[in-house]
């Protein structure tokens, strides 16, 4: 086994846990340490994917949202607390994650990433978590994790009804988030202000969103790219419907060629 010079003893105490299991080890929590993962949106999904992922010991976590924690926030962000209403949602979660694990690194985005931000704080992430909860901004990341060749990990979750895929540009000939979804099509899945949200379904997605960005991390094989899950929490029902690179896709068409996005 390869000596973990770089894992402290309570490094081996904290994550002994991971460390027990044949597909993490050593080697995988030393790789969980070095990485940098970036989450956008603090909000439902974001909120229990940073938690996962601050235990779990991801060396630096960039965290993004420009808004401010408000009492409806409380009922399903559960990296917030009623101490820190009105404080910025990225500072909140810094003192909450902090307080779980004080030896990683947080670095606060207190901005609605675009243009050449988003593309700068892309670019310093093993892996991108897509946390928001708007169109826009995911076509968004969606072009920045394609154009920088980041792995990204997405979620979306209304009502009762989540989904959620992986997209990965360094494999070749895999589809992307634009692939799935048309920038100027009709589809929505609506403001949680508007159509409201079932608590617990933002913590079921944020989990799997936290769970496949350590899988990446580590290299481990996670759920097969082209497949969008979707959950209807009513009835626990999971489906799971295939979708293939788009050929008329403008992001992948400029990701092939190498251009910018």
């Amino acid at each position: 086994m390869t000596a973990a010079h770089d894992l402290s003893d309570n490094d081996l105490l904290r994550y002994s846990r991971h460390i027990l299991l044949d597909e993490v080890g050593i080697e995988g929590q030393r790789a969980i340490r070095a990485a940098t993962a970036l989450i956008i949106g603090m909000g439902g999904l974001g909120s229990p994917a940073a938690l996962y992922l601050a235990s779990a010991g991801v060396g630096r976590l960039l965290l993004a949202d420009a808004d401010v924690v408000e009492l409806t926030n409380l009922q399903r962000q559960i990296v917030h607390r009623h101490d820190t209403l009105g404080l910025l949602k990225v500072e909140s979660a810094r003192q909450t994650l902090h307080g779980v694990n004080p030896d990683i690194e947080i670095v606060t985005l207190p901005e609605r990433l675009a243009g050449d931000a988003l593309r700068a704080a892309v670019a310093q992430a093993d892996v991108v978590l897509d946390c928001s909860d708007n169109f826009p901004t995911r076509h968004a990341v969606n072009r920045a994790c394609m154009l920088a060749g980041k792995p990204l990990v997405s979620g979306a979750a209304v009502r009762f009804d989540g989904q959620f895929a992986v997209f990965d540009p360094r494999v070749a000939d895999s589809p992307c988030y634009r692939c799935l979804f048309a920038e100027d099509g009709e589809a929505s899945d609506g403001p949680c202000a508007t159509f409201g949200v079932f608590a617990p379904l933002v913590g079921i997605v944020g989990a799997m969103q936290a769970a496949e960005a350590l899988k990446l991390l580590i290299g481990m094989p996670g759920v097969p790219l082209g497949v969008l899950q979707t959950l209807d929490l009513r009835t626990h029902e999971w489906r799971r419907l295939r979708f293939k690179a788009d050929p008329a896709c403008p992001v992948c068409a400029m990701r092939r060629a190498g251009l910018a996005v």
